[in-house]
């Protein structure tokens, strides 16, 4: 499999207004989701999951009951490239679907 070139947190930004940039020196974008319960968050987190070894990209993550912190860069690129700007998109429209809060 052929992986997508190195895109970069600005330019992946510019189409995904709900993530932000690291600033710890990493290329790499992040978002929080806060969910109604633990259930709704491990849901998430399911979803995230399968579609993740889909398309063999996976991201860095952690969760505290009702919150799933994420991290998306990819490591062979050493960057954000389209993968997670695809996840990305999987993620926002998986969690809206869980009712993750706003």
């Amino acid at each position: 499999m052929t992986r997508p070139t190195r895109i970069g947190a600005i330019d992946a930004l510019e189409t995904l207004p709900d993530w932000s940039a690291l600033t710890s020196g990493r290329d790499a974008i992040a978002r929080t989701y806060v969910f109604g319960d633990f259930n709704a968050a491990f849901a998430f987190m399911t979803r995230v999951a399968l579609k993740a070894d889909k398309i063999d990209h996976h991201p860095e993550w952690s969760n505290v009951y009702n919150r799933v912190e994420v991290v998306l860069t990819t490591h062979d690129a050493d960057g954000v490239t389209a993968l997670d700007v695809e996840m990305a998109r999987f993620m926002d429209a998986a969690a809206k679907g869980l009712g993750a809060k706003e």
